[in-house]
């Protein structure tokens, strides 16, 4: 137990400077450290560095409504493409219903079966199905979308929307943000070091559901001044528009999609500077826009971006690169946004902002400071007692006690942790918990001692002896700790890290690193009796 041969005392004190020397940078300011080549530090988190603190609130009607519009023209192309055709009139969809009449009534068996196999199966577990379909007057169907359809629309979606929410705010280049669900339809979205809320806003509330359509040249202005679109057509906002008119009149079904897209960029025009984003089509989307752009030469389509027109352009010619630029009177920012948006995928639900905060940094200073008064406090305390009570024995506790809040702040920054105001009460108890082992050994020791074992016998079974005790009370605080950890979130999380780090690393240094240092103590003194 006290054989310590060199290699394994330079690799003990290796390790432990590395780990120590991990933690330098997060003393330092960053501007000193910003063009070193390895430099990593510990993350505040929002309540010690500031941030931004926002609750969003799906849409469910909205997304109703899209469930709705989605199945109509999923009726009309199943009717129309299938074989043999089944001819329908105008499908409605007042009062959250899909109507339809069959012009041909014999065809109602056929029209089921189609319907059957395009409004899914069971909603979840429930074994209900998404939608309810009825036959009235033998030739009209009625669809109905069930609770339990649309609750299990709103699981997936909101599953989605998180992930979409974390892609967008990754790429503004932020560190460990919190986002998680809060019941059904909330996501909580917390951003350290982030002061600006209203980018955040923009960015998250960018539903960036993008469409290509081509423009219908066919509309009649008056008809357009008064709300009419032609059939198979709908009218845009379009705020941009050239020729002063507020509107746009496009086709209804989109030729190109979101989901097509494989990549977007905020670049430049070449001609007159102005800002644009510049997006790359995956394999199906190129060729579609291939096809759609060589069958409509000389004609105009629009850029549709949250069922708003953003740009309109003519094509003059075939585009077969997989690529195109969106132009609508850009800045720089609302174009990098929307790049974010379209790359990261589109929100399949609208989320708007219930609740808002920003956190400064000062109240941040003003926790780290009482945190550092609170550890400081601690460790002298610890420190006095460890030394009064057991002297040389003591005196090592308290180095490795040193030591291990330096390796506890290099295995954060190493891990790219953060550290939140939890996280240093997590800190201070495991300071104040780290002595715990060398109190067992020392104690231990001193049994020894009592029943007349020589120094060096003392030594070794006190730490042989109490090494097991020590490895399962901190095996109890391991499991404790893994779970919060698994479970948690925010705080919690946190508070779980440093306590899962403390625990490794307190082991370590109170029990090996302790060991190591007596060891040569008595290999170079060979001590005839101990004080302890």
């Amino acid at each position: 137990m006290l054989d310590f041969p060199r290699w394994k005392v330079a690799t003990i004190w290796t390790v432990l400077a590395l780990l120590c020397a991990l933690a330098i940078p997060t003393f330092l300011p960053e501007s000193m450290t910003a063009n070193w080549p390895f430099h990593p530090r510990v993350n505040k988190g929002l309540d010690l560095a500031g941030g931004s603190y926002l609750m969003l609130e799906a849409d469910t009607q909205d997304l109703a409504n899209t469930r709705i519009e989605a199945m109509r023209d999923q009726i009309q192309g199943t009717m129309r493409n299938g074989t043999p055709r089944i001819d329908i009139g105008d499908i409605s969809t007042r009062n959250n219903q899909i109507s339809f009449m069959l012009r041909n009534p014999a065809q109602v068996d056929a029209a089921r079966e189609r319907l059957l196999g395009i409004t899914g199966g069971g909603a979840g577990m429930t074994g209900q199905r998404e939608w309810d379909i009825q036959v009235v007057d033998g030739s009209r169907f009625v669809l109905t979308p069930t609770q339990a359809g649309l609750n299990q629309a709103i699981k997936t979606a909101m599953e989605d929307a998180t992930d979409v929410v974390r892609r967008r705010i990754d790429a503004l280049g932020t560190r460990e943000p919190t986002i998680v669900r809060q019941g059904d339809n909330r996501i909580l979205v917390q951003v350290p070091g982030l002061q600006n809320p209203q980018q955040l806003k923009d960015l998250l509330g960018k539903t960036a559901r993008l469409e290509f359509k081509l423009v219908d040249t066919t509309a009649n202005p008056a008809d357009v001044a008064k709300g009419i679109a032609p059939i198979g057509s709908q009218i845009l906002p379009y705020p941009g528009s050239r020729d002063g008119s507020p509107v746009s009149v496009v086709k209804r079904t989109a030729v190109i999609t979101g989901d097509m897209v494989a990549d977007a960029r905020q670049g430049f025009d070449q001609q007159t500077n102005a800002p644009n984003v510049q997006i790359t089509f995956n394999g199906v989307g190129g060729n579609r826009f291939a096809r759609v752009t060589q069958a409509n030469v000389g004609k105009p389509f629009a850029v549709v971006v949250d069922n708003q027109v953003v740009s309109v352009a003519n094509i003059n010619e075939p585009i077969l690169g997989g690529s195109a630029v969106i132009n609508g009177g850009f800045t720089v920012e609302s174009a990098n946004q929307l790049a974010i948006a379209l790359r990261s995928g589109k929100l399949s639900i609208n989320l708007k902002v219930i609740e808002e905060s920003t956190v400064g940094p000062e109240l941040g200073a003003d926790s780290i400071r009482a945190g550092i008064l609170a550890c400081s406090v601690a460790v002298a305390l610890v420190m006095a007692f460890m030394f009064l009570t057991y002297g040389r024995f003591g005196a090592y506790a308290n180095l490795a006690v040193v030591i291990n809040v330096f390796v506890i702040l290099g295995v954060l920054a190493l891990i790219s942790g953060t550290l939140t105001l939890p996280g240093i009460a997590g800190f201070v108890l495991t300071i104040g918990t780290a002595v715990d082992a060398n109190v067992l050994i020392n104690e231990r020791i001193r049994e020894e001692r009592r029943r007349g074992r020589s120094v060096v016998q003392a030594v070794e079974l006190g730490y042989k002896e109490a090494s097991r005790t020590i490895f399962e009370a901190n095996m109890t605080h391991f499991i404790s700790g893994a779970i919060m950890f698994v479970l948690g979130s925010g705080p919690v999380r946190g508070f779980a890290v440093v306590l899962l780090i403390g625990i490794v690393t307190s082991v370590f240094t109170a029990v090996t690193f302790t060991r190591m240092l007596v060891a040569l103590w008595i290999r170079r003194e060979k001590p005839k009796t101990i004080n302890i």
